[in-house]
């Protein structure tokens, strides 16, 4: 394997770490690649390349885990928060539930189930993409201009099980492609009176059990396409995703109560126009 082929997993890695926990849609950015870099390589065909990102998508939910890594283990019951993870404004004693977090996963993982070969076959389109971005963006502005000015829940710890139930609920949105799931989950929470902050916490916290599941899953169908001529692009492309992913949620995180959701949002309808040059 040369290495113009490992520099390709490299910026693919790049992509998906810089996108995945982003609500900027990472679809609508490996659309774009797809086409300049992965079907351009010869000895990745299509059952190579799909589990290529199930790959660089585990990068990613790797680094979410580091970063969240004291709030996993409080969950599972194996040790206590420490100082720095605990939010000095959240004073009663409460603290986020495993339970709570199963709670939001349930809407979307039961429709995810029921629908996922009608997602695979009529939605993961350019056209229909292009809308969930659109319609994402425009729900991000509505977030950031009705959220109130000062959100009642400042810290994950604060939700309730029933607020937990409700972002689950809009986090069925990003069963769309394009849609992001950060993007839904965040703007939800927004409008339910949470922080920008709290509702990212919460976002990622939900994310990785339901998409460490599916990529799981994915990995046992495709186990035959570790190759010894795959596995130099498979681990490229994983050690790119999980530290620019680690990059990304850091200042994601430490800005986004402060920059909130609307940059992001345009950043999405200059990427729909981008898409639409680039394929129309």
């Amino acid at each position: 394997m040369d290495i113009l082929t490992l520099l390709k997993a490299l910026i693919l890695g790049v992509v998906e770490g810089l996108t995945e926990f982003a609500p900027v849609s990472s679809t609508g950015h490996m659309i774009i690649v797809d086409d300049m870099w992965l079907q351009s390589e010869k000895f990745l065909t299509k059952y190579v390349a799909n589990t290529f990102k199930i790959v660089i998508q585990l990068g990613s939910i790797l680094a979410v885990v580091v970063i969240f890594k004291d709030r996993f283990i409080q969950l599972l019951g194996l040790g206590r928060l420490s100082k720095k993870t605990i939010n000095t404004q959240q004073s009663s004693g409460n603290h986020l539930r495993l339970s709570q977090v199963i709670v939001g996963l349930i809407p979307a993982g039961v429709l995810g189930v029921l629908f996922e070969d009608y997602i695979d076959e009529y939605l993961f389109s350019i056209e229909t993409v292009l809308i969930g971005l659109v319609v994402g963006a425009i729900l991000m502005i509505i977030a950031d201009i009705f959220g109130p000015k000062e959100p009642r829940i400042v810290s994950v710890d604060q939700i309730t099980y029933k607020q937990a139930l409700s972002v689950g609920l809009i986090q069925c949105l990003s069963l769309w492609p394009g849609f992001s799931r950060s993007g839904s989950t965040i703007s939800g929470g927004v409008l339910l009176g949470m922080s920008h902050r709290a509702a990212a916490d919460f976002t990622f916290i939900m994310a990785v059990p339901i998409m460490a599941g599916a990529s799981a899953l994915s990995l046992l169908k495709n186990w035959q396409y570790f190759t010894l001529d795959a596995m130099p692009f498979f681990i490229t492309g994983f050690i790119s995703a999980f530290v620019f992913a680690l990059i990304s949620i850091r200042f994601f995180l430490k800005l986004i109560n402060k920059i909130k959701l609307v940059p992001f949002a345009i950043y999405r309808i200059v990427l729909v126009v981008v898409i639409w040059i680039v394929y129309f």
